[in-house]
């Protein structure tokens, strides 16, 4: 089984890289036949602007460029694509969404047509989503950001498309809470990524 790590921070000593290390850490320790590349899209220099030639694209007016197909085929390898992410203003950074926005084309993740109604495309991709945010479990809740958060990326984008999102892990500071626990987490889902056990929700439900 193969999995694609997506990172988007442009600090490789930041709290966001160390949780991609250690899900590939529990990747390794997985399974001999287990494998996983990482997408270091701030490293690639992706980039995430959505342009005229994307809109042709959605239009299925042109062909897609080169370095989208490159990136479809690299999730097309994958039996699961694991997001790491920051939370910026209460979502993914805008790399990340942009890289989603390019990426996940019209004909690719979904067919959608004037006269059709939306065919979902994904329907084989297991999808685990892991944010890190800067304000504490009580804010979240108290504004129902992390169910914000579900809605428009859980729902809005991977179900959209048929993706099934088995983790959703939202890994906050806590009092009472260093920052080793959420490294022992990110390892945990490496670990468990392609258990036939673990193909279950583990996320932190504010």
């Amino acid at each position: 089984m193969h999995a694609l790590i997506v990172v988007a921070h442009p600090d490789p000593k930041s709290l966001t890289h160390s949780v991609v290390a250690h899900v590939a850490e529990g990747l390794s320790l997985s399974g001999p036949g287990n494998s996983f590349e990482i997408a270091d899209l701030s490293a690639e220099a992706f980039d995430p602007r959505f342009s005229a030639t994307d809109i042709a694209v959605h239009l299925r007016q042109t062909p897609i460029s080169a370095d989208i197909a490159a990136e479809q085929a690299r999730i097309d390898r994958a039996d699961a694509l694991v997001l790491v992410y920051p939370v910026y203003w209460w979502s993914m950074p805008g790399l990340l969404k942009g890289w989603i926005d390019r990426v996940f084309t019209n004909g690719w993740a979904y067919d959608e047509g004037p006269d059709t109604k939306p065919a979902k495309k994904l329907r084989h991709l297991k999808v685990h989503l892991v944010a890190i945010g800067g304000a504490n479990l009580r804010t979240y809740a108290r504004h129902g950001y992390f169910g914000a958060m579900k809605t428009q990326i859980d729902h809005g984008i991977f179900d959209y498309c048929g993706a099934r999102v088995v983790t959703s892990e939202l890994l906050l500071p806590s009092e009472t809470q260093d920052m080793s626990s959420h490294l022992d987490t990110a390892r945990a889902i490496g670990r468990n990524l392609f258990d036939a056990s673990g193909q279950r929700l583990m996320a932190n439900v504010a």
